[in-house]
């Protein structure tokens, strides 16, 4: 069944979902996370969420926090990953109401950050989405040098040896 052609939602980090027609078959989907796939069920929709199951453990970036009933984040999913439906015994296409739920859901963006030991989502506003803009890590360097009287030095300066 390589050939059958199945509607999915993509998900990329820092990125917008979208709707992509892809066939279902093994090295389709695993071609589309970068790597061998894993299933999981969160919801109580007939959906699965299709990740690379190395993701994490290969560095790939971090992309959306998943949350339970409260809100309250019990894993975050790395790198590209896709919403499918659910048949009987395959992967099938997203209904048009799923689409339009898990695109919602998905919509946007997220970044991470660790402080004081504790991992920190926070939504990806759509300017930094659109355009390539000045990493986390420059935004937050760029605070501190506006906050002490070394305003003038360069965040993250190379020194020359």
């Amino acid at each position: 069944m390589d050939n059958e052609k199945i509607k999915v939602l993509v998900v990329e980090p820092e990125k917008k979902p979208y709707a992509k027609e892809i066939s279902s078959g093994l090295s389709s989907l695993q071609h589309e996370v970068g790597g061998y796939i894993q299933a999981v069920y969160p919801y109580e929709e007939p959906v699965a969420i299709i990740c690379d199951e190395e993701a994490k453990l290969t560095g790939k970036q971090l992309n959306r926090a998943l949350r339970d009933e409260g809100g309250k984040i019990y894993d975050v999913v790395a790198g590209t990953f896709l919403i499918v439906g659910l048949g009987e015994e395959e992967f099938t296409s997203l209904t048009p109401e799923h689409m339009k739920q898990f695109k919602g859901k998905f919509n946007t963006p997220e970044m991470f950050m660790r402080l004081n030991g504790k991992l920190v989502v926070l939504p990806m506003g759509d300017e930094r989405v659109k355009a390539k803009k000045p990493s986390v890590l420059q935004k937050l360097n760029d605070m501190k040098a506006t906050d002490t009287p070394t305003a003038g030095k360069k965040a993250h300066a190379k020194e020359e040896r």
